[in-house]
């Protein structure tokens, strides 16, 4: 009977989860430890300031190599959109080589710089996770690991992230040659560019794909998370964490899907925060001046990155939830 009975609640239990309404409560735990955000921002950083420094000194040399006016960027009529159009279009083409050659060995070194930082740094908030719950007296998310063993499994970790990382790139990859083929049928030099049906597909591709992405991304977010608090020792382990994620059932796996998609929304409202703020000053433009108005960009740049991690982070926690639920 007694087991029957807990059975039964356990069944209870699992149908009357709500992992929207529990994000709420994991928004508080991360709002109220700023620690976890910091950590986040601190390894991302790490590695993102650096990427962008290269990437901005390989610009500069491409554009050595081929000066905006030989693609004839100088020609640009910013009150003849039809126009400009094509000659954007045309100076892609132009410069497609140069950057190719670039990303070929700069995307390489920045996915393995950033699956190596990632894998660390998440490690340190599941441990600085745990921490605050032993102190707070706190129900345990987060499995009790040692650091030992959690940094066994950093290079399998760094590897899941890596494949999370390709997967990204290959969507991207997806949305550039779709955007491409309506660009390609909508701006041509052969007739009036049609500027409105390139917006609309525009505008219609970006969506999808970042839709299509929210609804699947979380398979492959959740491996290493998988692999932390259920892998076992072994190069395998990550194969099985990674074919693990796949068979999670019905109920977890529509759980975990709901929160990336809720946490896919809540970025799209922080792109639509950033732009009204960067655009609000803009009617006083003459009272503030252009270094104003540019120090307030890169407040809203800062404010929005940080932002960003802060829901990577109780996404991140919402899964360990989820995952102490239904198989904790």
């Amino acid at each position: 009977m007694s087991a029957d009975g807990t059975t039964e609640q356990h069944q209870e239990l699992t149908t009357t989860v709500r992992a929207t309404q529990n994000t709420v409560g994991h928004l508080g735990f991360c709002w109220r430890h700023p620690s976890l955000t910091a950590i986040e921002v601190a390894w991302r950083w790490l590695v993102g300031i650096p990427f962008l420094l290269i990437a901005q000194e390989q610009v500069h040399r491409i554009l050595v190599q081929l000066p905006t006016s030989a693609a004839g960027l100088d020609r640009l009529e910013w009150t003849n959109p039809w126009l400009s159009s094509v000659l954007i279009a045309q100076a892609v083409g132009k410069y497609e080589s140069y950057v190719v050659n670039v990303l070929l060995w700069l995307v390489p070194l920045g996915i393995v710089a950033w699956a190596i930082a990632s894998a660390f740094g998440r490690v340190l908030i599941l441990l600085r996770m745990r921490a605050i719950e032993r102190k707070g007296s706190l129900p345990a998310t987060v499995p009790d690991l040692t650091f030992g063993a959690l940094l066994r499994r950093v290079p399998g970790f760094a590897a899941l992230q890596a494949l999370w990382m390709l997967a990204l790139l290959t969507c991207w990859w997806g949305w550039f040659e779709t955007v491409s083929w309506a660009s390609g049928n909508h701006l041509t030099d052969q007739a009036q560019p049609d500027l409105v049906g390139y917006l609309c597909w525009l505008i219609f591709l970006s969506l999808g794909f970042f839709t299509l992405w929210s609804l699947v991304s979380w398979v492959l977010t959740v491996a290493p998370l998988l692999l932390v608090v259920e892998g076992s020792k072994g190069f395998g382990a990550t194969f099985r964490a990674f074919a693990c994620s796949f068979r999670l059932g019905k109920l977890l796996s529509g759980k975990l899907a709901e929160v990336n998609l809720v946490m896919a929304i809540v970025k799209l409202a922080l792109v639509v925060l950033a732009m009204v703020f960067s655009s609000a000053p803009l009617p006083f433009s003459d009272e503030f001046g252009p270094d104003t108005l540019r120090t307030i960009d890169i407040i809203v740049i800062v404010w929005y990155l940080m932002a960003n991690d802060f829901f990577h982070v109780v996404r991140l926690r919402s899964f360990c939830a989820l995952w102490r639920h239904y198989r904790g």
